[in-house]
């Protein structure tokens, strides 16, 4: 009886996952043993009307399929109940597992793995010029790229690659913008403290240009989350990094790095660095990880921390949907069993900033669009806002000097005066602040980030 149950249960679950939406999966061989698993929604109604939108997802080495699929924008939740917010609605969706070694992607040899943005972009390149070549239909659909954490930095460069590339006649594609979620583009900015004895009080004041690592101290002090102590400590820890980084020391930035975060989890009661307002239940889930063992061990819990699969998942991944893929994933192939691989693959890059692929991509018309989650840590706004003001872009005074003006998710949010966010704009640059939302903004505010899709694309 329990076998007949358990076939009887895995039934319903398939035709849970064959969903009324049109869609197809596949892998690109991007190199020789480089191998990229894409899975494509086409959207639901007239998709000829709609944009085609690829997700890249962050970490590296979390999954697009699977964490960006069902926990953010797919049809389907973690759940496998219909989504009322997914994107779907308005746009045919591409979610590719990249960098190669996350998700169902995978390589013959660890020694394929990519260890820097530049060979990410080649890879996707490649990949988006044979998935192009493999349908046809879709060449003169608007092409935007969307993006969230690592995956901004990785949609930067790409973006950057894939522009030079149209202009060269190397590939046909209507590319028509990048958007950047809560983004990892510039981790580290000079932090300079003063501490004023007044007769009553102490007052530190923090000068700083609140890059995404540096933004962490204020951000969390300002939230009643550390001490002025604490504060000290952290924009310490900073200003270590910043060194390293100048001295070219970029791997041990990253080492850096995770031990900040280590501190933070110590002293914060283990505050969910994605969402500031979760407290007490720590963001690290080890246990996918038991298999694989990091060259460097300080890098484990960073891994755990930014890979984004945590058990429920795997189990959706590697069980039900798995099955639903049949033959097209190869046997020995375990989802994410080689994504803590990509994460420390990836390590000396991580702390590089891409700056000036933004700057390419403004300079050459493509649309920039940047969103951030109020709750948000480890890309902050304030770090966010820091960064776009470095841009070397000739419209950035008349961009920052652009009226800010507010957004409601729904008519019904207008008229009870519940604000979802706010927008600013100038020529080809736009800013969304996105309220009551932390770093994964679809997951958290999913219907002020299908509104902010359907501003991007016109829907």
């Amino acid at each position: 009886m329990r076998q007949l149950g358990a076939l009887l249960f895995s039934c319903i679950v398939l035709l849970a996952i064959a969903q009324d939406h049109d869609e197809e999966w596949g892998y690109v061989g991007v190199r020789p043993g480089a191998n990229m698993f894409w899975w494509f929604y086409r959207a639901l109604g007239n998709w000829k009307d709609k944009p085609l939108v690829m997700w890249l997802q962050g970490g590296p080495g979390a999954s697009s399929t699977g964490f960006g699929n069902f926990v953010e924008i797919g049809p389907l939740d973690i759940n496998l109940v219909q989504r009322n917010t997914t994107w779907a609605q308005s746009a045919n969706i591409l979610f590719v597992d990249n960098p190669v070694g996350t998700g169902f992607s995978y390589v013959t040899s660890k020694n394929l793995l990519t260890t820097s943005v530049v060979e990410i972009s080649l890879d996707l390149l490649a990949f988006l010029k044979q998935w192009y070549q493999d349908h046809q239909q879709y060449h003169d659909m608007p092409f935007y790229i969307f993006s969230e954490s690592y995956g901004g930095k990785m949609t930067a460069a790409f973006g950057s690659l894939l522009i030079t590339a149209i202009k060269e006649g190397r590939i046909k594609c209507d590319f028509k913008g990048v958007a950047l979620g809560d983004s990892w583009i510039s981790p580290i900015g000079l932090c300079v403290c003063v501490c004023l004895f007044l007769p009553v009080c102490v007052l530190f004041i923090v000068f700083t240009s609140l890059d995404s690592v540096t933004s962490w101290g204020p951000v969390l002090y300002a939230n009643s989350l550390i001490n002025i102590k604490e504060l000290k400590e952290l924009n310490s820890m900073a200003t270590d990094i910043d060194h390293a980084l100048q001295s070219k020391q970029f791997k041990y930035a990253t080492e850096l790095w995770s031990k900040m975060e280590d501190y933070i989890d110590d002293h914060t009661d283990h505050v969910d660095i994605y969402n500031f307002l979760v407290h007490g239940n720590s963001t690290v889930h080890l246990s996918f990880n038991q298999g694989y063992a990091p060259t460097e061990p300080v890098l484990l819990k960073a891994i755990a921390r930014h890979v984004l699969q945590d058990d429920a998942l795997s189990a959706l991944m590697n069980g039900p949907i798995r099955k639903k893929f049949g033959s097209t994933i190869p046997e020995n192939v375990t989802w994410g069993g080689q994504s803590g691989a990509v994460f420390e693959a990836q390590s000396v890059d991580f702390m590089k900033d891409v700056l000036s692929e933004l700057n390419y991509l403004l300079l050459y018309g493509v649309r920039v669009v940047i969103y951030s989650g109020q709750l948000d840590i480890i890309c902050a706004t304030q770090g966010t806002l820091a960064w776009v003001e470095k841009l070397k872009w000739n419209g950035l005074p008349d961009f920052l000097a652009a009226p800010r003006t507010p957004l409601y998710a729904d008519t019904t949010h207008k008229a009870s005066g519940y604000t979802d966010g706010f927008h600013q704009a100038f020529h080809n640059m736009e800013f969304y602040w996105i309220l009551n939302a932390g770093h994964m903004v679809p997951k958290d505010n999913g219907k002020m980030a299908l509104k902010m899709l359907k501003m991007v694309t016109g829907q």
